[in-house]
């Protein structure tokens, strides 16, 4: 198959899948649950849509990709919120410090990022181009902060046995999947250069058509019944570690009410 026919055959996937996505969760009430999930995947689907009707070349594909990569990467940052918040629904003070950690780390995450391309930048540098490095630049340190966000959080999973329901355990794993994916791909386009875009964005796109087909097939309302817990320490330790957890959050908790 062709290489743009393969990028439409995703791109449509995409949004046929983000669409059936989003009526299953209305469907099954979860959109309750998983709000901003729900709206994402509503965007997801007018934002699929726009490019199969336009060359990637024009003008207009331009002013639409500016105008819609902002509102992406709010999505991205809003729904790590709200999974930040399933995973630590009990432990509030802990999710008060993450939330503000997050932010820090990104716009860390983003100056560096925008500093990083800045030599790019030369006095005969088309307008065109300086707006695209400053967009690819904070699209880098949005995704790079979400990925490094989304991986302690699973470690601290991982560390501390904390009981949570199937869902928000495979939604967190998908996300933490995407994430990398779109950090390795940002990166990649950085090293390799925008002549590889195209094979760069397919591989992309497959990774997250892959991310949504699971979602649609295994978030379920049954999944909010089964509970996970990755059994790997004995019952002693697990109690000192929750002890530890629950104190940690306590303290936040308090000096947030400061």
């Amino acid at each position: 198959m062709p290489g743009s026919a393969l990028v439409v055959f995703l791109q449509a996937t995409s949004v046929a899948v983000a669409a059936a996505m989003a009526a299953k969760l209305l469907r099954t009430h979860l959109y309750r649950r998983y709000r901003v999930l729900f709206w994402y995947f509503v965007f997801r689907v007018a934002n699929g849509v726009w490019p199969l009707f336009l060359h990637t070349k024009s003008d207009m594909y331009f002013y639409f990709w500016v105008f819609t990569l902002p509102i992406n990467l709010l999505f991205y940052v809003w729904v790590v919120l709200e999974l930040c918040s399933l995973v630590l629904e009990r432990h509030k003070g802990l999710y008060t410090l993450g939330r503000w950690a997050m932010y820090f780390g990104m716009a860390v995450s983003i100056t560096l990022s925008v500093l990083s391309l800045l030599p790019r930048i030369t006095p005969a540098t088309p307008q065109r181009s300086r707006v695209m490095v400053y967009v690819l630049a904070t699209d880098r340190g949005v995704t790079f902060c979400m990925a490094i966000f989304l991986i302690l959080m699973l470690f601290l999973l991982s560390r501390y046995p904390v009981t949570l329901s199937r869902n928000v355990v495979l939604h967190a794993a998908l996300y933490t999947v995407f994430f990398l994916s779109n950090t390795l791909d940002v990166i990649l386009q950085s090293v390799f250069g925008v002549h590889l875009y195209t094979a760069i964005d397919t591989g992309l796109m497959g990774v997250s058509c892959a991310c949504l087909l699971t979602w649609l097939l295994f978030l379920s309302p049954s999944g909010e019944e089964a509970r996970v817990q990755i059994p790997h320490f004995r019952p002693e330790h697990e109690e000192r570690l929750l002890y530890q957890l629950d104190a940690l959050n306590a303290t936040m908790l308090k000096i947030s009410r400061e």
